[in-house]
């Protein structure tokens, strides 16, 4: 998971309702067209965002007027050269910002021990949070607006392979909005308290107990809900009966933290013996009463959401338009569409009747996460801990074997050193994620849980997905062409080189799939894989758009209108296939709770994975990711035509699956 909530304060912008007169703005642009200007457009757009974002304490209309015929650049060269300045200032300030946030949540996302309350109340301090409006106080963001306005998305998408149209363009996305610094920093602290609830969500399942009262799991077993606990069925699909058992006693587990009948007294804590068949508590064979968790969990979201509301007046449009239309730049209805033309697939149910052969069962709910079409599924996981206990026994050791990994995936030996020099290794407190430089000089960071007995396979896993991360954020940073255009189109794009990654662990292993139906395989899992996330996904949008028409709902109300919504997606998009109804499994997910609309970024990650893996096989891998992850921040569409040559689109998924059913 990419870490780039700094940036997304600094970059979503909309514009609020303009102050200036437009006697007043037609008089301005007339005196800038006097200095000789020929281009009326783009005198018109800068002039126009600036009466957007001027207030009336900076200035009567006159001084307006008079501030934007003094400061408009005429002069082609004399904009490029203020545009370099401005990105090397740029790149100064959101890069040192960067490495201040990263210290001040250093213990939230490390593992140095325990959290005292000084540390979520730093971490939840944002240091860039004044920054934009001070640009406007001291009229900088109005010079850069004027000269630099926003670019329609449709506008970007005919820019093709013009470089410095690209970079003005990315530059107009900055100053396009005025929110207050408290509201941003409200938004920060909501989504960092809301992480840490998440990172010390622990269920210690060695004092789980299944139906029948019996503990299945080692004593020394904690895991993070959800991305350990889904692991963890995921990991038991080749382990007969015994693991059966287990698969179902952790879904139990699930079900009560959706429903947050969870007693308090085994969250992060192996006190107690816990049935979470019938929610019973015992300590040394006593039974114990147990006090439900009640709405924590929906509180968190409820948080976020009233941060985010808090903001849409400034910005002019809701968080949701922001997050798809601002910050993906593809609309939440075109989104939904995508999605839905998947998720009502006819290949669905054939995939469906594929697992359950392959199981000898019927379909029960976990199963959105059956893990069986990967190579893995047959492997001893407990073979794998041991072997990767041996190699990397802290977080030193993996650091020192990054190179090593991308020599595997053909990089040279002077580029591999050249990026993994770049990246830093943690051991993550939560699940991991990857938190990349906002500047030339700094490292990535790369974040696995590494239990004191070394990494075991699934921190393995986690690593190696968040290793691409770091690959594309260094790649990105660093051989892009212009500051303004380092990055990528959106997350999804940084997601979609950590699932190339991740599907490689294996083989970076030494593990080779020699299996003749390998390809086959990997179409029916990725399949399944984007089933299950795209569902996860429509609930995400479904909650926020339940919240904005319910925005004085208490905690309460939101729990059940998410296990509501939960059961008709279910109804909808998996009873199908399933042949059961009203499932609640879909509201699980973590990130609904710390990184609100984020899911979406992965399945649309997972889309193009699909499209890049197509592309790439038979070329150079290395070779084709270096030049692929220098493209920069286009817009998505036009990232993936010049990536690939292809448009972004579910159908090459859906024709390949058509083919492996028909086989």
């Amino acid at each position: 998971m990419k870490h780039s909530l700094l940036l997304v304060c600094l970059f979503s912008g909309f514009l609020t309702k303009a102050a200036i007169p437009e006697k007043t703005i037609q008089a301005t642009i007339t005196n800038i067209q006097a200095k000789g200007v020929t281009n009326t457009t783009a005198i018109e757009t800068g002039v126009r965002q600036v009466a957007h974002l001027w207030q009336p304490q900076d200035g009567a209309d006159s001084e307006f007027q008079e501030f934007c015929v003094k400061n408009y650049i005429t002069d082609p060269e004399q904009k490029q050269q203020v545009f370099q300045k401005v990105s090397h200032y740029f790149e100064a300030l959101w890069g040192h910002f960067n490495e201040i946030t990263l210290q001040l949540q250093l213990n939230l996302h490390q593992d140095n021990g325990p959290l005292h309350d000084i540390d979520p109340m730093f971490g939840a301090y944002s240091p860039g949070s004044h920054l934009i409006n001070d640009f406007y106080n001291n009229k900088i963001g109005f010079i850069i607006a004027l000269n630099f306005p926003e670019v329609p998305l449709q506008e970007k998408e005919k820019l093709g392979n013009d470089r410095m149209a690209w970079a003005y363009a990315r530059l107009g996305d900055v100053f396009t909005q005025r929110v207050p610094a408290e509201l941003i920093q409200a938004g920060v602290k909501a989504e960092s308290d809301a992480d840490v609830y998440i990172s010390s969500y622990n269920i210690y399942m060695g004092h789980v107990l299944n139906a029948k009262g019996q503990k299945l799991f080692p004593e020394d077993k904690i895991l993070l809900t959800h991305w350990n606990l889904r692991d963890e069925i995921k990991a038991n699909y080749n382990k007969g009966k015994e693991g059966l058992d287990k698969q179902r006693t952790v879904y139990e587990v699930m079900k009560r933290i959706i429903s947050q009948e969870i007693p308090v007294q085994v969250i992060n804590s192996g006190a107690y013996d816990w049935n979470p068949y019938s929610n019973t508590l015992t300590q040394n064979e006593q039974t114990a009463t147990g006090t439900p968790e009640a709405t924590e969990r929906y509180q968190r979201m409820l948080n976020n959401f009233h941060a985010m509301k808090a903001i849409d007046p400034y910005a002019g449009k809701n968080f949701i338009a922001r997050k798809f239309s601002g910050e993906m730049e593809v609309s939440v209805e075109d989104v939904k569409a995508l999605f839905t033309q998947f998720l009502t697939s006819p290949e669905l149910k054939e995939v469906g009747k594929i697992i359950s052969k392959r199981l000898g069962r019927k379909l029960e709910a976990y199963d959105i996460w059956y893990d069986g079409f990967k190579p893995r599924s047959n492997l001893d996981e407990t073979k794998l801990d041991s072997q990767i206990q041996k190699l990397y026994p802290n977080a030193e050791a993996f650091k020192a074997g990054l190179p090593s990994l991308l020599t595997h995936l053909g990089f040279t030996p002077e580029r591999a050193n050249e990026i993994c020099d770049k990246i830093a290794v943690d051991a993550a407190r939560g699940s991991g994620h990857a938190w990349g430089a906002a500047m030339k000089g700094q490292q990535s960071h790369l974040r696995t849980r590494i239990p004191a007995e070394g990494m075991n396979y699934k921190g393995y896993n986690i690593a190696v997905h968040e290793f691409g991360h770091n690959v594309e954020q260094t790649i990105s940073m660093y051989n892009v062409d212009n500051f303004m255009m380092a990055g990528v189109p959106n997350t999804a794009f940084t997601e979609a080189l950590a699932f190339v990654f991740q599907k490689r662990d294996l083989q970076l292993l030494g593990i080779e799939n020699n299996d003749p139906e390998k390809d086959k395989m990997d179409i029916l899992d990725k399949f399944w894989s984007l089933y299950e996330i795209m569902g996860v996904s429509m609930l995400d949008i479904s909650i926020w758009e339940w919240l904005y028409a319910n925005p004085n709902a208490t905690a309460e109300q939101l729990k059940e209108a998410t296990i509501n919504l939960s059961k008709e997606i279910w109804n909808k998009y998996y009873a199908p296939v399933f042949g059961k109804k009203d499932e609640t499994v879909l509201a699980i997910y973590s990130h609904m709770i710390s990184y609100p609309l984020y899911l979406s970024a992965y399945a649309f990650g997972q889309i193009i994975e699909f499209q890049l893996e197509d592309y790439l096989n038979g070329k150079n891998f290395a070779q084709e990711v270096d030049r692929i992850y220098r493209l920069g921040r286009l817009t998505p569409n036009e990232w993936m035509i010049q990536a690939t040559g292809n448009d972004l689109s579910v159908e090459p998924m859906l024709h390949a699956l058509q083919k492996v059913i028909k086989k």
